[in-house]
């Protein structure tokens, strides 16, 4: 979850550079008024394996999860017989369970084009785990996500190394390439095995594929890899401001559907800018997305327990209204529309600069033929 923060700011930059365009056009565009049926919810959840147990030694997290019919993404940040305990009593309460791959954090936790190897090895090893402890799966979970290598090099200050390593994997087609086939075998692996398979995306790989780019592969090593039920991110607490909006600009790209965050990140300062959901902003969400969605992910399930949200959602009227302000879904438009052609322009950069090379060829061979002309116009006039 954290590395989506890399993408904050481009969402938040993107979107202030065309606010003023964007409410200028929305002053004649009418509010939209979206109505949701209720969803299968299926909720994350990233807890090490004391904080786990912790959570749901709570008998009422398992009551309310049942009462809501709810499922959970585990993520298996261990395979520990102390985690399998959990799986178990979720199994023995008739709660699906979906089985969120993850790596150790030195191989870069989330799932990406530089640790497929690493990812299938943790399959084999996650199989064993799961028959030795007799566990049962509704599905499995991919997390395709830019390593935590990159954000670790953000974070100690390292800029530059990140700048060179980018520039090299610009121009690294054969990555791509390499990649979706490499986790696309995977897949077919896993669903040989009777697992159902779900890819979790960041959102911006709906505007890559609209404009037909590679360019978020190349540089961050996101996999466009297709699976049983594709699930896009959509976390609106990236910007507040544009309230249940991004998720009705990205739902007709979207197969499932996951809002989020209601928990904290951990961090005051990135806390202080891209703060948990609300219960208004939550559920506002949550209606708009099962408008696209009959079922609708949750990041994350401790958020949810921690704000007393699974208690108010037996209670939500999924069939009333939300209204979308004509200014917020216009911004979003206009995001999505200025991501697209930045997206665009860096896939056909190459084509842009040999255009540029060629434009100034021609135009030294331009001069060279003015000057050797003259030259002669002069040397003529003087005989």
């Amino acid at each position: 979850m954290r590395t989506l923060f890399l993408c904050a700011a481009l969402l938040a930059g993107c979107l202030i550079a065309g606010s003023g365009r964007d409410l200028a056009a929305a002053s004649e565009a009418a509010e939209i008024k979206v109505q949701g049926t209720r969803p299968q919810l299926m909720f994350a959840c990233e807890l090490d394996a004391d904080k786990l147990q912790a959570l749901f030694a709570d008998a009422a997290v398992l009551a309310d999860l049942k009462d809501l019919n709810a499922g959970i993404s585990l993520a298996l940040m261990d395979l520990s017989s102390q985690r399998a305990q959990v799986i178990r009593r979720l199994n023995e309460a008739g709660i699906p369970v979906v089985a969120w791959i993850t790596l150790p954090k030195e191989q870069g936790y989330y799932l990406n084009a530089d640790n497929e190897a690493a990812t299938a090895a943790r399959f084999a090893e996650f199989e064993k785990w799961t028959a030795e402890n007799g566990l049962r799966w509704a599905g499995i979970g991919l997390d395709i996500e830019p390593s935590l290598g990159d954000w670790t090099t953000i974070q100690q200050g390292r800029k530059w190394r990140l700048v060179r390593t980018l520039i090299g994997r610009a121009f690294d087609g054969k990555r791509v390439l390499q990649a979706r086939t490499a986790y696309a075998a995977l897949i077919r692996q896993m669903q040989s095995r009777g697992y159902t398979v779900q890819t979790y995306q960041l959102l911006f790989l709906a505007d890559e594929r609209r404009a037909h780019s590679t360019v978020l592969e190349r540089l961050f090593g996101v996999v466009d890899v297709r699976s049983d039920d594709e699930v896009l991110m959509v976390y609106s607490s990236f910007n507040h401001a544009l309230d249940a909006a991004l998720v009705w600009g990205y739902g007709p790209d979207a197969h499932t559907i996951a809002v989020g965050s209601t928990a904290t990140a951990g961090s005051g300062e990135l806390d202080a800018r891209f703060g948990p959901l609300n219960w208004d902003e939550f559920s506002r969400d949550l209606i708009v997305a099962s408008h696209f969605s009959h079922e609708v992910g949750v990041y994350s399930l401790e958020g949810c327990v921690r704000q007393g949200f699974l208690p108010r959602l037996k209670t939500l009227d999924w069939t009333q209204p939300v209204t979308l302000s004509s200014a917020t879904v216009e911004k979003v438009r206009g995001f999505r529309q200025r991501v697209q052609t930045m997206l665009w322009i860096a896939s056909h950069i190459l084509y842009f600069a040999a255009a540029a090379v060629l434009a100034l060829v021609c135009l030294v061979l331009y001069w060279r033929r003015r000057r050797r002309l003259r030259t002669t116009r002069v040397a003529l006039s003087g005989t």
